[in-house]
């Protein structure tokens, strides 16, 4: 299927890896300019050539290098799309991070923290980015949520709260914006086999039982839990916000798409 995203120009936040990268990859290879947000300079760097190189032309990729919750970030990052695309004409607010531990060991610090990145910067992305789409009557924002904003986990307790109000800010935007062309949904991906969950001491790791005696097996144990029987792969991810930054994407509007192998059973 063709998307239509030739010639877009996208930024993507969290972008240095997992399904923000992925999904960097998958519209530079649709075509589409890609403006990459991380803190790292070093793995934002590895990410950059990455996507240069599945780049389809008239693709461009570019960089920049800060903290969604900084003062200010909202705007450096329309800003830089616009100085290197000349315009923005689809946001992905994708950063993010998580763990587990129980509630009540998480102290108000943790509670604050997952309010401002999963909350406060994309709600002040979406404020930065929205009236030039506006202008312009064509404009895609997708908010990278969680099952676990639809159906909260006990083990990550701050993280969960913070995605199901990202749900609600996104509903908010979609009403307000959808008739005038600026088209706001959510994904809400369960367990990826990205580098949060996998990296040693992420959240396969977190999620081990005494039961289990070796990673392998962890990992069988998530992916049993999902009636699909396994953890997703982040092009699954990506290819659904794709999608929804898409052309393709024309009659969707404040949709929480969930992209979770069936783990929450509603039908929301």
């Amino acid at each position: 299927m063709e998307l239509g995203l030739e010639a877009r120009a996208c930024a993507i936040t969290g972008a240095s890896r997992g399904i923000g990268l992925a999904t960097a990859r998958m519209l530079c290879a649709e075509g589409a300019s890609v403006l990459l947000v991380a803190r790292g300079a070093g793995p934002l760097a590895e990410a950059e050539a990455a996507c240069r190189g599945a780049a389809r032309p008239p693709a461009e990729v570019a960089s920049l290098a800060l903290d969604v919750t900084d003062a200010g970030a909202a705007e450096r990052i329309v800003g830089e799309c616009e100085r290197r695309f000349g315009k923005l004409d689809a946001l992905v607010n994708n950063a993010g991070t998580s763990q587990r531990r129980d509630m009540d060991e998480v102290p108000d610090e943790d509670w604050y923290a997952a309010w401002e990145l999963n909350v406060m910067a994309p709600l002040r992305a979406m404020r930065a980015a929205v009236p030039a789409m506006v202008e312009r009557g064509w404009g895609r924002i997708v908010n990278v949520s969680s099952s676990a904003g639809k159906r909260p986990s006990a083990q990550m307790s701050e993280y969960s709260v913070a995605k199901a109000a990202e749900l609600s800010l996104s509903r908010l935007f979609a009403d307000r914006y959808a008739g005038r062309g600026v088209l706001v949904n959510a994904v809400c991906p369960g367990p990826v086999k990205s580098e949060l969950w996998m990296e040693e001491g992420g959240l396969l790791d977190q999620a081990r039982t005494g039961a289990e005696r070796t990673r392998s097996e962890a990992l069988e144990a998530v992916g049993s839990g999902r009636p699909i029987g396994r953890l997703a792969e982040v092009d699954e991810i990506a290819a659904a916000i794709a999608f929804l930054c898409s052309e393709r994407a024309s009659y969707v509007a404040g949709s929480a798409w969930s992209v979770d192998g069936g783990t929450v059973q509603v039908i929301i």
